[in-house]
């Protein structure tokens, strides 16, 4: 039982997921689910409450609209649900139980109370924001800028390649060195088990640990993929901006941000929904990169994965396409 026969129809899902602190977050058409390991060793899965932006906006449907939706919407999605999995997982207990509270620390718990999380938040997010357009958009031109002035304008040809390496190179090493830390590491299995679930449901085997622990880690419909994949389209739309001062190209190459995300979506979409020789060369780059992301995960972290897969595969099948 369980073993896939010849006639054992084989589907591509539009189901996907993300690796969370201790769990995983599975989103099918109609349910989305957060599935967490808890301190007490047990499953806490549960329905998360969330109207897609495509359904309150009929617009975003269209093609490279859907895209920028898709990747907002993940971002609020993700956001949620890892304070969720936090909470679940017994880690904002631990971060507080070793906290250790300063004078400033007493201080703006005093005057600001309830209020300090949010402006913390928005403060973290705004830095946040600023760093990755210092290191993704504006040092590339600089640093080109400074060769192009040492070794002349023969390589202006060659600014756009330049800084989508750049890039690259600044994510991969970002992403290798996350892998260090002990818990991001744990969500790398997590993101190993949340894959290796959805191709053990596409390949039409029952979701068994079993089943699930022979499948394959890396998936063309990754977010990481959609991030190289992103880069990569950066480098084309690159070559037709033609300012080379940094304080004009980098509110240009943010603007076109979200051509970038429409693009990168429809292709990492077609790369899920077809195989043949032009999808694998598409998606193989991110394959790669999934090497750094996508670790192989542990019988109980599978079984996280299946609490959370099972609950959002509709009936009806509507989330298939035979292949």
């Amino acid at each position: 039982m369980g073993q896939k026969t010849d006639e054992t129809p084989k589907y591509i899902t539009s189901i996907g997921g993300q690796a969370l602190i201790e769990g995983i977050l599975m989103r099918g058409p109609k349910v989305i689910e957060v599935a967490v390991r808890t301190p007490d060793g047990t499953i806490d899965a549960e329905p998360m409450d969330f109207v897609p932006l495509r359904d309150r906006y009929p617009i975003l449907r269209l093609p490279i609209l859907r895209g920028v939706a898709s990747f907002i919407e993940s971002l609020m999605m993700g956001y949620k649900a890892l304070q969720t999995s936090m909470d679940k997982s017994g880690m904002t207990e631990l971060e507080e139980a070793t906290e250790e509270d300063s004078k400033l620390d007493r201080w703006l718990d005093k005057h600001l109370g309830d209020k300090l999380g949010p402006i913390v938040a928005v403060i973290g997010g705004v830095l946040g924001v600023i760093l990755a357009v210092a290191l993704f958009f504006f040092l590339p031109t600089v640093c080109f800028n400074g060769l192009q002035s040492v070794f002349g304008d023969g390589f202006s040809g060659l600014r756009s390649p330049f800084e989508g390496v750049f890039r690259l190179v600044i994510f991969i090493v970002y992403m290798g060195l996350m892998g260090f830390q002990s818990d991001i590491k744990r969500m790398f299995r997590y993101h190993g088990a949340e894959h290796k679930t959805i191709f053990c449901y596409e390949a039409g085997l029952p979701l068994t640990v079993e089943n699930i622990r022979k499948q394959r880690r890396f998936h063309p419909r990754c977010g990481t993929s959609f991030m190289v994949l992103m880069i990569l389209i950066g480098i084309l739309i690159g070559i037709f901006i033609p300012f080379e001062n940094p304080f004009l190209r980098t509110p240009v190459k943010i603007l076109c941000i979200p051509i970038v995300m429409g693009l990168g979506y429809e292709l990492i979409r077609y790369c899920g929904r077809h195989d043949n020789v032009l999808t694998k060369i598409i998606a193989q780059p991110g394959l790669w990169m999934q090497r750094l992301t996508v670790k192989e995960p542990d019988d109980s972290m599978i079984e996280v994965a299946i609490a959370a897969m099972e609950p959002v595969i509709p009936e009806n099948g509507e989330d298939r396409i035979t292949v």
